[in-house]
């Protein structure tokens, strides 16, 4: 086949959520299919002539990301039915490349990877006459308007962030309409969740929704190796994003301001290690502390991730399919979560880690955890094993993208059936 993938970011270097799905689903598809890329940099990103993109992609090209002021938002937010993220990529530039490569090329799928990119694939099935016209595939990777429900009920809880909640109750009633006429225009939606299609099938009834999950490379995760001797502190409790996302921020936030003390109160020789990029001011008030520790960016996280005694998911916001927990599973690592932390997820409290979701029970767990390391770490090679097996068995790329084939395959000949395909 021939893909035409469009993605909110440069999918290489695979650094954080949006681009480890997206870089690994180029990679894979890219074994059988022809695949070209249109994408957009970041501020002091560039797509470098040895970027293996090139060489997984029959073509590239890219757009340096519009910038919009905090005034422009301001006014859109007040003035545009359209959500913020329908806006924040919004470039003349990358239509133009749209309609020239529509014109060029013939593809049978375009996929856009995100709602921020929704506009450019509804440009791109526009430009071409049906029955040319290609499956247009929307990879949702979060349920958007739920994901601004749950920041809004979570800042009005706090008044000193009642204007960011304020925003959130704004973005989340546009998402809502917005979000429903991507799913009905599109031919295929994806979600990368059981609970994330429950959540867009509440919005778009009757519209055909396909769970295809976020994955992990199995050759690059593999299980630390462990043995029975105690670990001595001090003690690394690891939390991974990036970090100014804002249910990231929350977690963080959350754990080390209402979770930490609680633990240091009956081991105080730990260590919270924030491990991301771009660590947004709000972390500012957690740096004063010396049990804890803001990285910024790192070559990768893995390494942090690897030597975690208690790897932490402390999410009260958010959706999808985590790729942190993949990672810290695939990893065969000891984990604490709230259980928002791995919805979605098919995990059994007990089994493949422990969930705890107020700071009292967050805490016990992850003392408990550190008590077990100290002695030997029995409980956290049982937790490690299951939750590497659990990872092993649902979420390696080389089961995931044989079913996103399919998807098309089907797709495809449903459509060629139809009396009304063009």
């Amino acid at each position: 086949m021939r893909l035409l993938l469009l993605t909110p970011q440069l999918p290489y270097p695979p650094r954080q959520g949006t681009t480890i799905r997206n870089y690994f689903l180029l990679k894979h598809l890219a074994r059988r299919h022809t695949v070209d890329l249109l994408t957009f940099l970041a501020p002091d990103e560039h797509l470098t002539a040895d970027s293996p993109l090139h060489k997984l992609c029959r073509r590239v090209a890219a757009v340096p990301q519009p910038r919009r002021s905090l005034a422009r938002r301001a006014l859109d937010t007040l003035r545009s039915p359209l959500p913020d993220m329908a806006l924040r990529l919004e470039e003349p530039a990358m239509h133009a490349l749209v309609d020239r490569w529509m014109a060029e090329q013939s593809y049978d799928v375009v996929q856009i990877e995100g709602i921020e990119m929704a506009q450019y694939g509804l440009r791109a099935r526009r430009s071409t006459a049906a029955p040319q016209r290609p499956l247009l595939v929307f990879d949702d990777h979060n349920c958007e308007y739920l994901l601004q429900k749950r920041n809004a009920l979570t800042d009005l809880r706090q008044p000193t962030r009642w204007l960011a909640a304020a925003y959130s109750v704004v973005q989340w009633q546009k998402l809502l309409r917005y979000e429903t006429q991507i799913c009905q225009r599109a031919d295929v939606v994806l979600a990368v969740s059981v609970a994330d299609k429950a959540a867009l099938a509440a919005l778009t009834p009757g519209v055909a929704l396909t769970v295809i999950s976020n994955g992990i490379d199995l050759e690059d995760y593999q299980p630390v190796a462990t043995d029975a001797t105690p670990v001595r502190p001090p003690f690394a409790l690891v939390f991974t994003g990036k970090m100014d996302y804002r249910p990231n921020i929350d977690a963080a936030l959350w754990f080390g301001q209402h979770v930490l003390p609680l633990v240091r109160g009956q081991e105080p020789h730990v260590v919270f290690q924030i491990v991301g990029m771009n660590p947004h001011p709000r972390l500012d008030v957690l740096r004063g502390s010396p049990a804890i520790e803001i990285t910024g960016a790192v070559p990768d996280a893995k390494p942090f991730i690897e030597g975690a005694t208690v790897y932490v998911v402390p999410m009260r916001v958010g959706g999808g399919t985590r790729l942190k927990v993949l990672e810290a599973f695939a990893c065969g690592r000891a984990v604490v979560s709230t259980g928002l932390g791995v919805e979605g997820i098919p995990v059994q409290n007990g089994r493949e880690l422990l969930v705890a979701d107020t700071p009292a029970t967050f805490a016990q767990a992850v003392v408990h955890l550190l008590s077990d390391a100290q002695g030997g770490g029995q409980q956290a090679r049982q937790l490690g094993q299951a939750a590497r097996a659990l990872v092993e068995q649902h979420y390696s790329w080389s089961q995931i993208i044989p079913r996103l084939e399919q998807v098309y395959v089907e797709a495809l000949a449903e459509r060629s059936e139809s009396p009304h395909s063009a």
